[in-house]
């Protein structure tokens, strides 16, 4: 099967939302299993770090099968789940979260209301360009709104990929994505109009809250 063979990253990737633990996301030979049953199941510690920098109205970008926003929501926060892949939203909905199918670059509800933009699992790689994606998100917030987002490892830098999924019946179509470091948020945000105010480390993960400059 060549590349233009393959089907669309969101047809595997919902696939493996079924949550078998086989599925393989990789490029470059760069491969790793995909971490879905821990997706699937509730927030971990490290996850309650990230989000305890979550404030007000939250929107989820990429929110997966919904591990993050559940949790917010438990905790009282008005939270929206947004993915591009239709078994993601239903899995979000199924755990009592709003949610909607869409594409972050498209229209994307009660733009410019929320307070926060959550990047969780390495979501600022979306589209393969995380200045562009920033700017975006940029537009999405309140005034004083921020971003919460995992960063890769201090040292990591930028890096512009493309990326497959595999599963034991399905290999996708390659989809851009992007990695940014702890060391390189700051030069990022600020490119997109944000300042990195904070970059912290737990249990081996790293993340950053940048908010829009003023």
């Amino acid at each position: 099967m060549t590349t233009m063979d393959r089907p669309p990253f969101a047809e595997v990737y919902a696939a493996a939302l079924t949550g078998d633990g086989r599925a393989v996301v990789g490029g470059n030979g760069d491969d790793r299993m995909l971490p879905v049953l821990r997706w699937l199941g509730p927030a971990d510690d490290s996850d309650m770090a990230l989000l305890a920098h979550c404030r007000g109205r939250t929107l989820d970008i990429g929110c997966g099968p919904g591990r993050m926003s559940a949790h917010l929501a438990s905790l009282g926060h008005a939270v929206v789940g947004l993915d591009l892949v239709p078994a993601a939203v239903a899995q979000t909905r199924a755990r009592g979260v709003p949610a909607v199918q869409g594409d972050v670059f498209g229209p994307v509800p009660h733009e410019g209301d929320w307070d926060t933009a959550l990047l969780a699992d390495g979501n600022i790689g979306i589209g393969g360009d995380p200045v562009r994606l920033l700017r975006r998100v940029v537009g999405l917030l309140a005034v004083g709104g921020r971003v919460v987002a995992d960063l890769a490892a201090y040292g990591s830098g930028v890096r512009r990929t493309s990326l497959t999924i595999r599963t034991q019946e399905q290999h996708s179509e390659p989809f851009p994505w992007a990695i940014v470091g702890a060391d390189a948020v700051a030069a990022v945000a600020e490119a997109a109009g944000l300042v990195t105010t904070e970059v912290h480390e737990h249990a081996g993960r790293w993340f950053g809250v940048l908010e829009v400059a003023r």
